[in-house]
């Protein structure tokens, strides 16, 4: 018979660590910081000139969060050090630890606390005039669902083997980046070679099109319209729509480009993209829009040379205007790209939708262990007596 789940008290499982670093066997690349986000992270502070000989130790599996609650919105600062590396935390900080692993598996205690629900109990429980703060013995009246502790390593199993398969296809999908980019400018090499290009420059103008299809029958609704970001993405757009005709709006199918001709409110980078979301969208009548002939040029490969920090800076360059500076489609037309065989230029794409498909499924990974460790610890807390 499966043992019930009882709510318990947290103060009888775990004690408070207060280690300084007196000695100062820890620098300061061992200091970190807490973020909202429930992580250790790399500090912020300016650490020149400070004596690290209060700062609290963060031992492996303790856990860590800033009391003071007032000066974050609605979330505390927290995390758990799930390294092997003894960290310091700020003085301010509170440090604790699981004082029997037996009974109760930090990382089932860590997940409890990544809860929205326990950002609230923690705010709603803070206490002060000038600032207001959780303190150490708020948290050890923190109640929690303490389930069998193999129905906890469970749980952790399904938290990290998602995470793990996120992070294992960030980093893949960024090596994968890295290798289309480096491919970019090893033709771009072999094209400005002056002993014999390999590759030939082509200009852009010979291989692009531009299109100018409107959304005058109304196909295409609200739901439709999309933005561009200066990362070179599709996104939804977050003008405000109330009454807007969408007649006038340009249509964008699979594989085309967009982008926004004014480049003088971005910085130094161009919002350009191209249509790889997988079906058909709508944007604003104000952006450019072209297609490839893609039995010449590969309209991925020119994404990948339009990804490039480079053409950011060329676009810019390259603006005109006086109130506005803007990019034309005529200077598009005029950018120079290095140009290899047709074949050449879908292996570079095809890698790169490898590393499309990694992001694909470490968001997938994400989304999922969103939904999935609330859910179980959901479940746990309804099972409780």
């Amino acid at each position: 018979m499966k043992p019930p789940v009882r709510w318990v008290s947290l103060g009888e499982y775990i004690e408070p660590c207060d280690e300084r670093n007196e000695d100062e066997n820890y620098g300061a690349e061992s200091v970190r910081g807490l973020s909202t986000l429930k992580s250790v992270i790399e500090t912020a502070a300016n650490l020149n000139g400070v004596s690290l000989a209060s700062y609290k130790l963060l031992p492996p599996k303790a856990i860590a969060y800033v009391p003071d609650t007032s000066r974050r919105g609605d979330r505390i600062s927290l995390g758990m050090n799930e390294t092997e590396n003894t960290y310091l935390v700020s003085s301010i900080s509170a440090v604790f630890r699981v004082l029997s692993e037996e009974v109760l598996d930090p990382a089932y205690l860590y997940l409890w606390f990544c809860r929205p629900e326990f950002d609230r109990y923690a705010r709603f429980h803070s206490w002060g005039s000038a600032r207001e703060a959780f303190s150490f013995d708020d948290m050890k009246r923190v109640r929690i669902p303490l389930p069998d502790i193999e129905v906890q390593k469970r749980i952790v199993a399904a938290w990290r083997g998602l995470r793990q398969l996120k992070e294992q296809n960030e980093a893949l999908a960024d090596s994968l980046d890295k290798l289309c980019l480096a491919q970019i400018e090893a033709l771009r090499k072999a094209a400005s070679d002056e002993k014999g290009a390999a590759v030939s420059w082509a200009t852009l103008g010979e291989y692009i099109e531009p299109c100018d299809e409107r959304n005058e029958d109304g196909m295409f609704t609200v739901d439709d319209v999309r933005g561009i970001s200066i990362e070179k993405r599709i996104i939804p757009t977050k003008a405000d729509m109330t009454n807007v005709s969408l007649s006038p709006y340009k249509i964008v199918h699979q594989k085309e480009f967009c982008f926004v001709t004014v480049t003088s409110r971005n910085g130094d980078k161009i919002s350009l993209a191209e249509n790889d979301t997988g079906s058909d969208c709508i944007v604003s009548s104000s952006y450019e829009v072209f297609r490839t002939h893609p039995e010449v040029l590969d309209p991925t490969y020119l994404y990948l040379w339009f990804c490039r920090p480079e053409f950011d800076r060329y676009a810019r360059f390259h603006s005109w205007g006086s109130a506005r500076e803007a990019f034309s489609l005529d200077e598009m037309k005029r950018v120079r790209i290095p140009l290899p065989d047709i074949e050449v230029q879908r292996r570079i794409a095809a890698v790169y939708s490898a590393a499309r498909e990694a992001r694909r499924i470490a968001a997938e990974a994400g989304k999922r262990s969103e939904t999935i460790c609330p859910a179980l610890m959901r479940r746990v807390a309804e099972e409780a007596v």
